[in-house]
């Protein structure tokens, strides 16, 4: 949650199907005593009742009318790209359509097959501490992107679980191409 002075931010809630969005207090900030482990209901929409998107805190619907923008809004948030920041500094970037979300997801994935790539060919086990330093620094790029499950050893001379690299970047690989599946099926 961010607060910024006595302000308390909302998250911004949409229906796709009625094309309204609404703003909603969190459980927590009404409720004395709130119990994190208690789960907020889903939102439903006051007229269809349906479940609304969580669209995030710097999200700014586009008008009722406007349909393309609503698919397209639509469309971003199958894919998990959402307006979420802590309200101040705004969401990052958002494709404007879906050409440009088709090669911002094709870039994406330019990038994991680079560190699938680097990991199946990763032979080579840097023994010294000079070579330790040469190694990263020289493949730094691929070393800080993969999470701590997958280094092992100590700051001083780290493992790397090459076979668990690649699965981890096949796996995101993955996910990428059925996001654009996902986009290139949709209307």
């Amino acid at each position: 949650m961010c607060r910024y002075g006595m302000t308390i931010y909302k998250p911004h809630l949409a229906c796709f199907t009625c094309r309204k969005t609404f703003k909603r207090k969190l459980l927590k900030d009404i409720v004395d005593g709130y119990n994190k482990n208690t789960n907020e209901t889903p939102a439903r929409c006051p007229e269809c009742n349906g479940i609304m998107a969580d669209m995030g805190l710097d999200f700014e619907s586009p008008k009722k009318n406007d349909m393309k923008a609503w698919k397209h809004i639509e469309m971003l948030y199958k894919v998990d790209i959402t307006f979420h920041s802590c309200g101040c500094t705004g969401p990052g970037y958002i494709p404007k359509d879906k050409e440009e979300l088709i090669a911002y997801f094709l870039t994406i994935k330019d990038v994991y097959l680079k560190n699938q790539h680097f990991w199946a060919r990763r032979k080579e086990k840097p023994e010294t501490q000079s070579d330790i330093a040469k190694d990263k620094y020289q493949n730094r790029e691929f070393l800080y992107q993969i999470p701590k499950e997958i280094k092992k050893g100590t700051k001083n001379k780290p493992e790397y679980d090459a076979n668990k690299a690649q699965k981890y970047w096949g796996k995101k690989i993955a996910d990428i191409q059925h996001k654009i599946k996902t986009i290139t099926n949709t209307i």
